[in-house]
């Protein structure tokens, strides 16, 4: 499964987490993660999924699409409490 770009932007604003550090988690260039959250360009299958799973392992949760279309991320209950 994959994300947005919007999802990746507010993910890391719900972790406080730079571009240069999910980057490193997820073993992507950083200017390809830059890209991705402007919408410039949408990487092959793999990268969007590595930084899925590295924003999942900081404690995001992504939510499915609703009946209106909309998608959305919230924080895991335990990674609210660590913070």
């Amino acid at each position: 499964m994959s994300i947005s770009p919007a999802q990746c932007r507010a993910a890391r604003a719900l972790l406080d987490m730079y571009q240069v550090t999910l980057a490193h988690k997820a073993v992507v260039p950083r200017d390809l993660l830059a890209d991705f959250e402007a919408g410039v360009r949408y990487p092959s299958e793999s990268n969007p999924s590595a930084i899925r799973t590295a924003l999942e392992e900081a404690g995001v949760m992504f939510l499915v699409e609703d009946t209106e279309g909309g998608l959305g991320v919230r924080l895991e209950v335990e990674a609210v409490r660590k913070a």
